[in-house]
């Protein structure tokens, strides 16, 4: 009677090498749309997702399974966009005066989508990013808490103080137009996180 030839131990990088492909394979594209939409220059964007998808690959061990994967890789992508502008302050700081004074002396604008866009600008950033995860992104409350690194209640808190400073901006914005009446369906996109992960 012959033995069974005995099998080859797992192979752990292989391991890691697969799990690797499968999450790129599932995040990449939103992840490169999350970064176009977060650089002065969307060829910058590749950057950031290359850069991302390195510490990806040097924590594969701490990625989530499953749908965590998605909110977890925002929430690297988000740290090193951070760390990019702290290295570039002076460019950024030049922007960021050039689009406050395109917002002080832009005409008003046509159409209520950029009334949107230019009460966004006048928030703070960590406003405009909590609104940008809900309506660009479309991330519920518990994937924005994993992309933040926050608990759900800051996200609820926050996510409710900045629908009401856009709600502020959006009113201020129109007040001379007198179009407070299409407000509501202005603002239905930016109103709430993804069906489904909502509020008891």
């Amino acid at each position: 009677m012959t033995s069974p030839e005995p099998q080859p131990p797992p192979d752990p990088l292989a391991d890691r090498e697969d799990r690797f492909t499968a999450l790129f394979e599932s995040t990449h594209r939103a992840l490169l749309a999350y970064a176009v939409r977060r650089v002065t220059e969307p060829a910058d964007a590749a950057d950031v997702v290359a850069e991302s998808f390195l510490v990806a690959w040097r924590r594969i061990d701490d990625v989530p399974g499953g749908d965590d994967a998605r909110p977890w890789m925002f929430g690297v992508a988000r740290r090193v966009l951070a760390n990019t502008r702290r290295g570039d302050r002076r460019r950024l700081a030049l922007a960021d005066r050039l689009r406050d004074h395109l917002t002080d002396v832009a005409p008003p604008p046509d159409d209520s989508g950029s009334d949107i866009e230019r009460a966004l600008a006048r928030l703070s950033a960590d406003d405009q990013e909590i609104l940008r995860l809900v309506a660009w992104e479309e991330l519920g409350r518990d994937e924005i808490a994993l992309a933040l690194g926050v608990s759900r209640t800051v996200v609820r808190v926050r996510l409710h103080r900045a629908r009401r400073r856009l709600a502020d901006q959006l009113a201020a914005l129109q007040e001379p137009l007198k179009r407070s009446a299409t407000g509501g369906q202005v603002m239905s996109r930016w109103a709430g996180a993804r069906p489904g992960i909502e509020e008891a």
